[in-house]
């Protein structure tokens, strides 16, 4: 699967960061929030060590947060990308802790002024929402090439059978999958077959995040996951924000507040007409730490003393 960083190399230059770090997760969907800082440099090799679950602390993914609240996030993979709902909900959680419980932040990612809000906490838990800003819907709003979909918002599968589906940007990109819901369209197994075919397709300039969904109530859905740089997850923030933002500009469900139910769990995301989005659910903290000064010492290339 290509990195993220290509085919062009649309992001600054790499960062480098602090040794201290913080660790949080939203319905099992994990991040690592770490500050700038002359430890390590985020080279795409070094943050995949970084995020490995047996060679580093393990995540799936990282936040940057830069002066100025300016952020930066990076995928397993190493490749950089333009936002997680739940990583900026686990930064939310984080600004909390560290500026002595003020309730509401504003941070930019990918261009964009997010809004965070902390609703409350009861122990280590988090009720955080992000205000996502303005969603679009269709082919030019994930720089899709044209030719890949029928007139109809058809694209043939990997299979030869016909997937319905409806691309989002909810500042990052999505290939959302409208299903009838059925065990031969909504499963495990589909998703193992639908998300690696279309997450990189070749008509996708940086790629996409892949759901398939099914609609279970007026207001309510399912979705599986594929994720750009991670594979299946179990939840993710943006995913949700587009399955719901599909579906209301789809005609499928009424614009609202939408509960969105994933394998980690579910969040709400309101919706409003004109596609604004708000996405809401818990987070948890789970430790801070430092890495150690040898393996900070082999991230920056060292010589050993």
């Amino acid at each position: 699967m290509p990195t993220h960083d290509s085919p062009t190399n649309r992001w600054p230059d790499r960062p480098t960061l602090s040794a201290a770090f913080y660790k949080g997760h939203g319905l099992g969907n994990d991040y690592l929030v770490f500050e700038n800082g002359e430890d390590w440099p985020a080279t795409e090799k070094n943050v995949q060590t970084v995020c490995d679950r047996h060679r580093g602390v393990g995540s799936d993914g990282i936040v940057v947060l830069l002066p100025g609240n300016h952020l930066r996030m990076f995928n397993p993979d190493g490749g950089e990308f333009e936002r997680s709902g739940n990583g900026l909900r686990i930064l939310g959680s984080y600004l909390w802790r560290r500026s002595m419980h003020v309730e509401s932040y504003d941070v930019r990612v990918g261009g964009d002024e997010v809004h965070l809000i902390i609703h409350g906490r009861d122990g280590p838990r988090y009720d955080v929402s992000a205000e996502m800003g303005r969603a679009t819907a269709g082919g030019e709003a994930v720089a899709l090439d044209p030719g890949l979909f029928e007139i109809d918002g058809t694209v043939r599968g990997p299979d030869g059978s016909v997937l319905s589906v409806v691309p989002v940007s909810v500042g990052n990109p999505h290939l959302v999958v409208v299903t009838d819901g059925s065990a031969a369209t909504f499963s495990e197994e589909r998703l193992a077959d639908v998300g690696p075919f279309l997450v990189s397709h070749p008509a996708l300039h940086h790629g996409a995040n892949v759901q398939l969904v099914r609609v279970t109530a007026p207001d309510r859905c399912d979705a599986l996951i594929w994720e750009r740089g991670v594979g299946r997850t179990s939840t993710s923030g943006t995913s949700a924000c587009a399955v719901a933002v599909a579906l209301v500009s789809s005609g499928r469900l009424a614009p609202g507040v939408i509960t969105v139910t994933m394998p980690g769990g579910s969040f709400t995301v309101g919706v409003t007409r004109d596609l604004d989005v708000v996405l809401r659910g818990p987070v948890e903290e789970i430790f801070e730490g430092r890495l150690s000064s040898e393996l900070a010492r082999a991230l920056r290339g060292d010589p050993e003393s």
